[in-house]
């Protein structure tokens, strides 16, 4: 039988390296643990972490293909990172000027989450713990 230990690590492409490394590094607040820059594909590579553990592959390429819808398309829907605080979390957004939607609750297990978009309008969730 198959052992699978956990997910590794999720890959974006972004559209606007800069805003987007920005956006994953000051406002998401993960850790740069390499950036590299890929001459022959005039791509970048930054491997970031979430409280040290690897987490992101963030890439950047000339001219990608936009999204074509969001979550509802087929494929990865959105990514969820878990908070301790709803709250605090939606108030760093704010700070931040990254808009969100209200908070819902779970049906299922009562927690409470939101959406939001990184600047590609990658929807990424924030799951209360």
């Amino acid at each position: 039988m198959l052992t699978i230990n956990k997910i590794h690590h999720a890959a974006i492409i972004c559209s606007d390296y800069d805003a987007s490394k920005y956006f994953y590094t000051h406002v998401m607040g993960f850790t740069v643990l390499a950036e590299n820059y890929r001459k022959e594909r005039d791509s970048y590579k930054l491997d970031l972490a979430v409280n040290g553990d690897y987490a992101i592959e963030l890439f950047s390429f000339p001219d990608p293909p936009k999204r074509v819808s969001h979550p509802e398309a087929a494929g990865l829907r959105h990514l969820a990172f878990e908070v301790d605080d709803i709250e605090a979390s939606i108030a760093w957004l704010d700070n931040n000027d990254v808009p969100h939607e209200p908070i819902r609750v779970d049906e299922f297990t009562s927690k409470r989450f939101t959406f939001f978009t990184d600047p590609d309008g990658l929807p990424l969730e924030f799951y209360e713990r």
